[in-house]
Protein backbone atom coordinates (compact mmCIF):
# COMPACT_ATOMS: atom_id res chain seq x y z
CA UNK A 1 0.00 0.00 0.00
CA UNK A 2 3.03 2.23 0.26
CA UNK A 3 3.85 1.97 -2.78
CA UNK A 4 0.83 2.56 -4.15
CA UNK A 5 0.25 5.23 -2.10
CA UNK A 6 4.14 6.48 -3.80
CA UNK A 7 2.91 6.13 -7.33
CA UNK A 8 -0.36 8.29 -6.40
CA UNK A 9 1.98 11.00 -4.67
CA UNK A 10 4.10 11.68 -7.52
CA UNK A 11 0.86 11.35 -9.89
CA UNK A 12 -0.55 14.24 -8.14
CA UNK A 13 2.13 16.10 -7.54
CA UNK A 14 3.02 16.06 -11.30
CA UNK A 15 -0.99 16.88 -11.95
CA UNK A 16 -0.74 19.91 -9.21
CA UNK A 17 2.70 21.48 -11.62
CA UNK A 18 0.85 21.34 -14.57
CA UNK A 19 -2.74 22.67 -14.13
CA UNK A 20 -1.75 26.41 -14.56
CA UNK A 21 -0.59 25.67 -17.94
CA UNK A 22 -2.86 23.07 -19.39
CA UNK A 23 -6.05 25.96 -18.36
CA UNK A 24 -3.86 28.41 -20.04
CA UNK A 25 -2.97 26.37 -23.06
CA UNK A 26 -6.66 25.56 -24.01
CA UNK A 27 -7.68 28.81 -23.42
CA UNK A 28 -6.18 30.56 -25.59
CA UNK A 29 -6.17 27.97 -28.22
CA UNK A 30 -10.18 28.64 -27.34
CA UNK A 31 -9.81 31.88 -28.31
CA UNK A 32 -8.42 31.03 -31.56
CA UNK A 33 -10.59 28.25 -32.45
CA UNK A 34 -13.77 30.47 -31.55
CA UNK A 35 -12.50 33.22 -34.10
CA UNK A 36 -11.07 31.31 -37.02
CA UNK A 37 -13.63 28.97 -38.90
CA UNK A 38 -13.10 25.72 -40.51
CA UNK A 39 -13.70 26.77 -43.85
CA UNK A 40 -11.29 29.02 -43.90
CA UNK A 41 -8.43 26.34 -42.43
CA UNK A 42 -9.30 23.84 -45.31
CA UNK A 43 -9.32 27.28 -48.14
CA UNK A 44 -5.64 27.95 -46.96
CA UNK A 45 -4.71 23.77 -47.13
CA UNK A 46 -5.68 23.07 -51.08
CA UNK A 47 -1.99 21.91 -51.51
CA UNK A 48 1.95 20.47 -50.13
CA UNK A 49 3.50 23.41 -51.19
CA UNK A 50 6.34 25.19 -48.32
CA UNK A 51 4.27 28.24 -48.12
CA UNK A 52 0.87 25.99 -47.60
CA UNK A 53 2.71 23.63 -44.99
CA UNK A 54 3.78 26.55 -43.10
CA UNK A 55 0.69 27.90 -42.59
CA UNK A 56 -1.00 23.94 -42.09
CA UNK A 57 1.62 23.85 -39.02
CA UNK A 58 1.13 27.74 -37.63
CA UNK A 59 -2.76 26.92 -37.84
CA UNK A 60 -2.26 23.80 -36.07
CA UNK A 61 -0.07 25.28 -33.10
CA UNK A 62 -2.98 27.73 -32.87
CA UNK A 63 -5.99 24.97 -32.45
CA UNK A 64 -4.07 22.42 -30.36
CA UNK A 65 -5.67 18.90 -29.10
CA UNK A 66 -5.39 16.03 -28.09
CA UNK A 67 -4.06 13.06 -30.28
CA UNK A 68 -6.89 11.57 -30.92
CA UNK A 69 -8.37 14.91 -31.47
CA UNK A 70 -6.08 16.22 -33.65
CA UNK A 71 -6.40 13.25 -35.79
CA UNK A 72 -9.75 13.10 -36.48
CA UNK A 73 -9.59 16.95 -37.45
CA UNK A 74 -7.07 16.09 -39.87
CA UNK A 75 -9.69 13.71 -41.49
CA UNK A 76 -12.26 16.17 -41.35
CA UNK A 77 -10.15 18.54 -43.07
CA UNK A 78 -8.57 16.02 -46.12
CA UNK A 79 -12.79 15.02 -46.53
CA UNK A 80 -13.23 18.70 -47.30
CA UNK A 81 -11.15 18.90 -49.94
CA UNK A 82 -7.69 20.08 -47.81
CA UNK A 83 -4.38 18.93 -49.47
CA UNK A 84 -3.71 15.25 -47.62
CA UNK A 85 0.36 16.30 -46.63
CA UNK A 86 -0.75 19.35 -45.44
CA UNK A 87 -4.14 17.74 -43.10
CA UNK A 88 -0.94 16.22 -41.66
CA UNK A 89 1.12 18.65 -41.02
CA UNK A 90 -1.78 20.40 -39.28
CA UNK A 91 -1.96 17.40 -36.95
CA UNK A 92 1.50 17.02 -35.88
CA UNK A 93 1.72 20.55 -34.93
CA UNK A 94 -1.64 20.36 -33.29
CA UNK A 95 -0.55 17.74 -30.68
CA UNK A 96 3.16 18.23 -30.63
CA UNK A 97 3.54 22.41 -31.33
CA UNK A 98 1.53 23.96 -28.91
CA UNK A 99 1.84 26.27 -25.92
CA UNK A 100 0.86 24.01 -22.82
CA UNK A 101 2.99 20.92 -24.09
CA UNK A 102 6.04 24.23 -24.03
CA UNK A 103 5.28 24.63 -20.90
CA UNK A 104 4.51 21.60 -19.56
CA UNK A 105 8.07 20.54 -20.80
CA UNK A 106 9.57 23.79 -19.18
CA UNK A 107 8.18 23.15 -15.96
CA UNK A 108 8.60 19.47 -15.67
CA UNK A 109 12.01 18.94 -17.37
CA UNK A 110 13.81 22.28 -18.23
CA UNK A 111 13.35 25.04 -21.30
CA UNK A 112 16.00 22.65 -23.29
CA UNK A 113 13.20 20.36 -23.75
CA UNK A 114 10.96 22.89 -25.07
CA UNK A 115 13.21 24.32 -27.56
CA UNK A 116 14.38 20.80 -28.84
CA UNK A 117 10.06 20.23 -29.30
CA UNK A 118 9.61 23.55 -31.46
CA UNK A 119 13.15 22.73 -33.25
CA UNK A 120 12.69 19.04 -34.54
CA UNK A 121 8.96 19.77 -35.16
CA UNK A 122 9.28 21.59 -38.24
CA UNK A 123 12.63 19.00 -38.74
CA UNK A 124 10.07 16.63 -38.77
CA UNK A 125 7.44 18.22 -40.94
CA UNK A 126 9.88 18.89 -43.38
CA UNK A 127 11.03 15.00 -43.82
CA UNK A 128 7.37 13.99 -43.82
CA UNK A 129 6.57 16.13 -46.68
CA UNK A 130 9.63 15.01 -49.16
CA UNK A 131 8.67 11.26 -48.15
CA UNK A 132 5.21 11.77 -48.86
CA UNK A 133 6.14 13.90 -52.38
CA UNK A 134 8.33 10.67 -52.73
CA UNK A 135 6.04 7.61 -51.58
CA UNK A 136 2.50 9.00 -52.11
CA UNK A 137 0.58 7.63 -55.45
CA UNK A 138 -2.06 9.32 -56.72
CA UNK A 139 -4.45 5.81 -56.65
CA UNK A 140 -3.11 5.44 -52.95
CA UNK A 141 -4.32 8.87 -52.28
CA UNK A 142 -7.91 8.19 -54.56
CA UNK A 143 -8.49 5.34 -52.35
CA UNK A 144 -7.43 6.94 -48.92
CA UNK A 145 -10.26 9.50 -49.67
CA UNK A 146 -13.11 7.22 -51.23
CA UNK A 147 -12.08 5.53 -47.53
CA UNK A 148 -12.13 9.15 -45.85
CA UNK A 149 -15.89 9.63 -46.82
CA UNK A 150 -17.11 6.66 -45.97
CA UNK A 151 -18.02 8.29 -42.58
CA UNK A 152 -16.13 5.31 -40.05
CA UNK A 153 -15.81 6.68 -36.90
CA UNK A 154 -13.07 7.02 -34.42
CA UNK A 155 -12.33 8.10 -31.06
CA UNK A 156 -13.13 12.27 -30.96
CA UNK A 157 -15.08 12.14 -34.19
CA UNK A 158 -17.58 13.73 -32.88
CA UNK A 159 -15.36 16.50 -31.94
CA UNK A 160 -13.75 16.99 -34.99
CA UNK A 161 -16.69 17.94 -37.06
CA UNK A 162 -18.30 20.54 -34.54
CA UNK A 163 -16.91 23.47 -35.74
CA UNK A 164 -17.86 26.02 -32.78
CA UNK A 165 -16.10 29.31 -34.08
CA UNK A 166 -18.31 32.42 -33.97
CA UNK A 167 -20.20 32.55 -37.07
CA UNK A 168 -20.89 36.64 -37.36
CA UNK A 169 -18.82 39.16 -39.30
CA UNK A 170 -16.02 41.73 -37.52
CA UNK A 171 -12.92 42.64 -36.52
CA UNK A 172 -11.12 39.84 -34.42
CA UNK A 173 -11.89 41.48 -31.06
CA UNK A 174 -15.68 42.75 -31.66
CA UNK A 175 -16.24 38.46 -32.91
CA UNK A 176 -14.09 37.51 -29.50
CA UNK A 177 -15.56 39.98 -27.09
CA UNK A 178 -19.39 39.11 -28.07
CA UNK A 179 -21.97 36.63 -26.29
CA UNK A 180 -21.56 34.90 -28.89
CA UNK A 181 -17.79 34.37 -28.99
CA UNK A 182 -18.13 34.42 -25.21
CA UNK A 183 -20.27 31.02 -25.55
CA UNK A 184 -18.05 29.85 -27.87
CA UNK A 185 -14.05 29.76 -26.41
CA UNK A 186 -16.47 28.43 -23.21
CA UNK A 187 -17.64 25.73 -25.48
CA UNK A 188 -14.45 24.80 -27.04
CA UNK A 189 -12.84 24.95 -23.56
CA UNK A 190 -14.75 22.34 -22.45
CA UNK A 191 -14.30 19.87 -25.21
CA UNK A 192 -11.05 20.14 -25.58
CA UNK A 193 -10.44 19.25 -21.89
CA UNK A 194 -13.15 16.70 -22.06
CA UNK A 195 -10.88 15.38 -25.18
CA UNK A 196 -7.74 14.86 -23.20
CA UNK A 197 -8.58 14.00 -19.93
CA UNK A 198 -8.41 10.32 -20.36
CA UNK A 199 -5.13 10.22 -21.84
CA UNK A 200 -3.81 12.85 -19.18
CA UNK A 201 -4.86 10.93 -15.85
CA UNK A 202 -3.86 7.75 -17.49
CA UNK A 203 -0.81 9.06 -18.17
CA UNK A 204 0.28 10.52 -15.06
CA UNK A 205 -0.79 7.62 -13.47
CA UNK A 206 1.22 4.96 -15.80
CA UNK A 207 4.21 7.72 -14.93
CA UNK A 208 4.02 7.54 -11.12
CA UNK A 209 3.82 3.53 -11.10
CA UNK A 210 6.96 3.63 -13.41
CA UNK A 211 8.55 6.11 -11.04
CA UNK A 212 7.53 4.32 -7.96
CA UNK A 213 8.11 0.97 -8.87
CA UNK A 214 10.49 0.35 -11.98
CA UNK A 215 13.96 0.77 -10.54
CA UNK A 216 16.52 3.05 -12.29
CA UNK A 217 19.01 0.37 -12.99
CA UNK A 218 16.21 -1.36 -14.97
CA UNK A 219 16.28 1.84 -16.89
CA UNK A 220 19.66 2.30 -17.06
CA UNK A 221 20.50 -0.74 -18.71
CA UNK A 222 17.80 -0.90 -21.32
CA UNK A 223 18.49 2.35 -22.64
CA UNK A 224 21.97 2.00 -22.45
CA UNK A 225 23.30 4.56 -20.29
CA UNK A 226 26.91 3.24 -19.90
CA UNK A 227 28.04 3.45 -23.34
CA UNK A 228 27.18 7.45 -24.30
CA UNK A 229 27.37 6.81 -28.20
CA UNK A 230 25.43 4.00 -28.24
CA UNK A 231 22.38 5.56 -26.14
CA UNK A 232 22.80 8.55 -28.71
CA UNK A 233 22.54 6.19 -31.99
CA UNK A 234 19.28 4.09 -29.96
CA UNK A 235 17.48 6.81 -28.27
CA UNK A 236 15.72 8.05 -32.02
CA UNK A 237 14.71 4.45 -32.62
CA UNK A 238 13.67 3.00 -29.12
CA UNK A 239 11.41 6.22 -27.93
CA UNK A 240 9.41 6.14 -30.69
CA UNK A 241 8.78 2.25 -30.01
CA UNK A 242 7.80 3.16 -26.46
CA UNK A 243 5.42 5.59 -27.45
CA UNK A 244 3.70 2.87 -29.51
CA UNK A 245 3.54 0.49 -26.64
CA UNK A 246 2.45 3.04 -23.93
CA UNK A 247 -1.15 3.51 -24.93
CA UNK A 248 -0.52 6.71 -24.20
CA UNK A 249 -0.90 10.50 -26.12
CA UNK A 250 -1.07 13.69 -26.03
CA UNK A 251 -0.15 15.95 -22.73
CA UNK A 252 -0.95 12.59 -21.35
CA UNK A 253 2.92 11.44 -21.92
CA UNK A 254 4.74 13.98 -20.93
CA UNK A 255 4.97 12.40 -17.36
CA UNK A 256 6.35 9.25 -18.61
CA UNK A 257 8.88 11.27 -20.85
CA UNK A 258 10.61 12.31 -17.00
CA UNK A 259 10.27 9.24 -15.79
CA UNK A 260 12.34 8.00 -19.45
CA UNK A 261 14.70 11.01 -19.32
CA UNK A 262 15.24 10.26 -15.00
CA UNK A 263 15.89 6.53 -16.55
CA UNK A 264 18.54 7.61 -18.66
CA UNK A 265 17.20 7.77 -22.61
CA UNK A 266 18.71 10.14 -24.90
CA UNK A 267 17.86 13.73 -25.63
CA UNK A 268 16.85 12.80 -29.07
CA UNK A 269 15.06 9.84 -27.97
CA UNK A 270 12.71 11.79 -25.24
CA UNK A 271 12.06 14.22 -28.38
CA UNK A 272 11.16 10.93 -30.65
CA UNK A 273 9.09 9.76 -28.09
CA UNK A 274 6.94 12.99 -27.38
CA UNK A 275 6.43 13.36 -31.23
CA UNK A 276 5.31 9.25 -31.36
CA UNK A 277 1.56 10.31 -29.75
CA UNK A 278 0.46 9.77 -33.05
CA UNK A 279 1.88 6.77 -33.54
CA UNK A 280 0.15 4.75 -30.80
CA UNK A 281 -1.57 1.24 -31.46
CA UNK A 282 -4.91 2.76 -30.82
CA UNK A 283 -4.14 5.39 -33.45
CA UNK A 284 -2.72 3.62 -35.86
CA UNK A 285 -6.41 1.12 -35.92
CA UNK A 286 -8.14 4.88 -36.47
CA UNK A 287 -5.58 5.20 -39.07
CA UNK A 288 -6.72 2.13 -40.96
CA UNK A 289 -10.71 3.05 -40.33
CA UNK A 290 -10.20 6.23 -41.93
CA UNK A 291 -7.95 5.76 -44.70
CA UNK A 292 -6.94 2.13 -45.58
CA UNK A 293 -4.57 -0.81 -44.30
CA UNK A 294 -1.88 0.73 -47.06
CA UNK A 295 -2.28 4.50 -46.53
CA UNK A 296 -2.03 3.41 -42.60
CA UNK A 297 1.33 1.39 -43.55
CA UNK A 298 2.56 4.72 -44.82
CA UNK A 299 1.76 6.86 -42.48
CA UNK A 300 3.53 4.63 -40.32
CA UNK A 301 6.53 4.36 -42.05
CA UNK A 302 6.80 8.20 -42.99
CA UNK A 303 6.26 9.36 -39.28
CA UNK A 304 8.59 6.68 -37.36
CA UNK A 305 11.06 7.99 -39.94
CA UNK A 306 10.20 11.55 -39.69
CA UNK A 307 10.23 11.28 -35.86
CA UNK A 308 13.64 9.95 -35.54
CA UNK A 309 15.21 12.08 -37.75
CA UNK A 310 14.15 15.10 -36.02
CA UNK A 311 15.49 13.20 -33.12
CA UNK A 312 18.74 12.65 -34.34
CA UNK A 313 18.57 16.45 -35.33
CA UNK A 314 18.30 17.88 -31.97
CA UNK A 315 20.72 15.26 -30.33
CA UNK A 316 23.58 16.13 -32.60
CA UNK A 317 22.84 20.02 -32.55
CA UNK A 318 22.23 20.28 -29.08
CA UNK A 319 24.76 18.51 -28.43
CA UNK A 320 27.03 19.97 -30.61
CA UNK A 321 25.74 23.19 -28.83
CA UNK A 322 26.17 21.87 -25.46
CA UNK A 323 22.78 22.43 -24.69
CA UNK A 324 21.98 19.05 -23.74
CA UNK A 325 21.39 19.05 -20.03
CA UNK A 326 22.54 16.56 -17.41
CA UNK A 327 20.24 13.63 -16.14
CA UNK A 328 21.32 14.18 -13.04
CA UNK A 329 19.37 17.37 -12.42
CA UNK A 330 16.05 15.31 -13.78
CA UNK A 331 13.45 15.62 -10.69
CA UNK A 332 9.97 14.10 -10.13
CA UNK A 333 7.75 16.84 -8.50
CA UNK A 334 6.28 14.73 -5.12
CA UNK A 335 6.37 17.84 -2.86
CA UNK A 336 2.56 18.32 -3.25
CA UNK A 337 0.44 21.85 -2.76
CA UNK A 338 2.64 24.04 -0.67
CA UNK A 339 2.51 27.87 -0.74
CA UNK A 340 4.56 28.87 -3.70
CA UNK A 341 3.94 30.68 -6.99
CA UNK A 342 2.09 27.13 -8.70
CA UNK A 343 -0.54 27.33 -6.38
CA UNK A 344 -0.69 31.30 -6.73
CA UNK A 345 -1.06 30.45 -10.38
CA UNK A 346 -3.22 27.21 -10.10
CA UNK A 347 -6.11 29.41 -8.09
CA UNK A 348 -6.06 31.83 -10.82
CA UNK A 349 -6.71 29.70 -13.47
CA UNK A 350 -8.75 26.83 -11.79
CA UNK A 351 -11.27 30.59 -11.29
CA UNK A 352 -10.67 31.08 -15.01
CA UNK A 353 -11.12 27.65 -15.73
CA UNK A 354 -14.65 27.73 -13.43
CA UNK A 355 -15.90 31.03 -15.31
CA UNK A 356 -15.84 28.89 -18.59
CA UNK A 357 -17.29 25.73 -17.18
CA UNK A 358 -20.32 28.43 -15.78
CA UNK A 359 -21.16 29.50 -19.30
CA UNK A 360 -20.12 26.29 -20.78
CA UNK A 361 -23.34 24.97 -18.71
CA UNK A 362 -25.41 27.90 -19.32
CA UNK A 363 -25.45 28.21 -22.86
CA UNK A 364 -26.31 24.40 -24.06
CA UNK A 365 -22.70 22.99 -23.65
CA UNK A 366 -24.07 19.68 -22.24
CA UNK A 367 -26.43 18.59 -25.32
CA UNK A 368 -23.34 19.43 -27.24
CA UNK A 369 -20.68 17.37 -25.24
CA UNK A 370 -23.52 14.56 -25.18
CA UNK A 371 -24.50 14.97 -29.14
CA UNK A 372 -20.08 14.71 -29.64
CA UNK A 373 -19.99 11.30 -27.46
CA UNK A 374 -22.83 10.17 -29.13
CA UNK A 375 -21.17 10.73 -32.46
CA UNK A 376 -17.61 8.89 -31.06
CA UNK A 377 -19.56 5.85 -30.10
CA UNK A 378 -21.26 5.52 -33.58
CA UNK A 379 -20.86 1.74 -34.68
CA UNK A 380 -17.94 1.96 -37.07
CA UNK A 381 -18.75 0.43 -40.58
Amino acid sequence: MSEIGRALSIAGSMAWEITWALILGFALSAVVQAVVRRSTVVRLLGDDRPRTLTVAAGLGVASSSCSYAAVALARSLFRKGANFTAAMAFEIASTNLVVELGVILALLMGWQFTLAEFVGGPVMIVIMAVLFRIFLRERLLARARAQAARGLSGSMEGHAEMDSSVQREGSFARRLFSAEGHTAVAHVFVMEWAAILRDLVLGLLIAGAIAAWVPDSFWSAFFLDDHPLAAKLTGPLIGPLVAIASFVCSIGNVPLAVVLWKGGISFGGVIAFLYADLLILPILNIYRKYYGPRMTALILAVFFTAMAAAGYTVEFLFGALNLVPDHSHARLPDEGVSWNYTTALNIAFLLLAAALIHRFLRTGGPEMLRAMNRTNKSPSE
